[in-house]
């Protein structure tokens, strides 16, 4: 690629990643186009279509956390997960009005990868001891989910909010052992779950 057809192409994602946060994934390229200074002309050539330009946002974002996850676990001492999580968090109010295609994406060989990183984290977390050692992957997940949920009811007006949220759970993932008597999800169940969400999210 020429340096002025890629420079225009993270031009593009940068811009649509800015705007779809902001105004949701329902505009036109046109205004891609317009906000990043460029004409359509040059959007179409490289994202034949909003799907497309969508897509390439998603697999960004799981380079990202990818990345932040195995950064995470190289420190070797416990605290990964929890900057992870943090760092997740942050990821979902950046990509915010997209994020939908995160949760239900279909590229197998990056949400394996990420799970397998999470699953060290976790394992690696409860070795060191600042994770009770009844917490499962499952739940984690669901701690994800609610994370998810909180970004999309605060929207703009407390873009934060899910920092207190992580907080609150952390300190109860902390608990050793915490006082639960229902049984955690499994494996089975987990996947019936995800599978079902891409199909409604």
């Amino acid at each position: 690629m020429r340096r002025d057809a890629a420079h225009n192409q993270e031009l593009i994602l940068l811009t649509a990643r800015r705007v779809f946060a902001e105004q949701g994934h329902d505009i036109g390229l046109d205004v891609i186009a317009s906000s990043a200074g460029v004409g359509v002309g040059t959007v179409y050539r490289h994202f034949p279509n909003k799907d497309v330009l969508l897509d390439a946002l998603v697999r960004i974002m799981f380079e990202d956390l990818i990345a932040a996850a195995e950064k995470a676990l190289a420190l070797g001492d416990g605290t990964g997960l929890e900057g992870y999580l943090r760092t997740l968090s942050q990821t979902l109010v950046d990509h915010h009005g997209y994020s939908s295609r995160f949760v239900r994406s279909e590229v197998e060989s990056l949400t394996q990868t990420l799970d397998e990183l999470t699953e060290r984290l976790l394992a690696q977390a409860q070795e060191h001891g600042r994770i009770s050692q009844n917490v499962t992957k499952a739940d984690l997940s669901m701690l994800i989910w609610g994370l998810r949920g909180v970004v999309e009811s605060v929207g703009s007006v407390a873009p934060q909010a899910w920092a207190r949220f992580l907080d609150v759970h952390l300190a109860g993932l902390r608990g050793c052992p915490f006082p639960s008597t229902r049984p955690a999800l499994g494996r089975e169940e987990l996947a019936a779950i995800k599978a079902a969400r891409r199909q409604v999210t």
